[in-house]
């Protein structure tokens, strides 16, 4: 077992977990715990967010949101919902996660199996600290065709390519959206009062569309 305390993230590494007990950790700890896991053939990780990992994340949920709504397009949100398929032993919780070109497919349901439905078009992963588990190999596996990735300092958007992520200057979700424009905002939050920036955010892209 490892342990990793930043004032982000705390991260418990765990080796040797079959897949019957990630799925028995997944239903005692239930939907309502803080934590939240990466399962990768055996390795769970574990992290503990805290508030430097946090207030990102709801940034860019308020982001992606305001996109949705100002660009009209459909969207589902997932939120941190497991993402898991046993044949390829991997599975992991999203910072957040979206439908949005698959968002038909998935409207009305009330609960999700990759098994047969498909995976989030969007998924939003936000490390502070570096991880000790690969979370591109996980995403990708499962599918996941759009990836934003924050460290704190720089957000990075990629996108599945032959279940590879390559690095892309635009959102595939929101092709209008560059990963400059987008980091622009996400460093203003550091600074801004939350109202004044999503209330620029969203002038901002009415602007874009005008």
């Amino acid at each position: 077992m490892l342990v990793k305390s930043t004032p982000a993230e705390q991260r418990t590494v765990l080796h040797n977990i079959s897949w019957e007990t990630f799925e028995a950790l997944l239903k005692d700890t239930g939907e309502d715990r803080g934590s939240r896991f990466a399962y990768d053939c055996g390795v769970l990780e574990i992290m503990t967010p805290l508030f430097e990992h946090e207030n990102p994340k709801i940034q860019f949920d308020r982001f992606i949101f305001a996109l949705a709504v100002e660009l009209k397009i459909k969207i589902r949100s997932a939120g941190s919902t497991t993402l898991k398929r046993q044949p390829i032993t991997k599975g992991i919780e999203p910072d957040s996660c979206y439908y949005i070109q698959n968002e038909p497919l998935i409207r009305g349901k009330q609960e999700l199996d990759l098994r047969i439905d498909p995976a989030p078009d969007l998924a939003v992963e936000i490390d502070i600290t570096s991880s000790s588990i690969n979370k591109f190999n996980i995403y990708a596996a499962l599918g996941v065709g759009e990836l934003w990735r924050y460290n704190g300092e720089v957000l990075k958007f990629y996108q599945l390519v032959e279940s590879q992520y390559v690095e892309i200057k635009f959102s595939i979700a929101f092709p209008l959206i560059s990963v400059s424009d987008m980091n622009r905002f996400i460093q203003q939050s550091k600074t801004m009062d939350e109202i004044d920036l999503v209330q620029s955010f969203i002038a901002w892209v009415r602007g874009k569309i005008e």
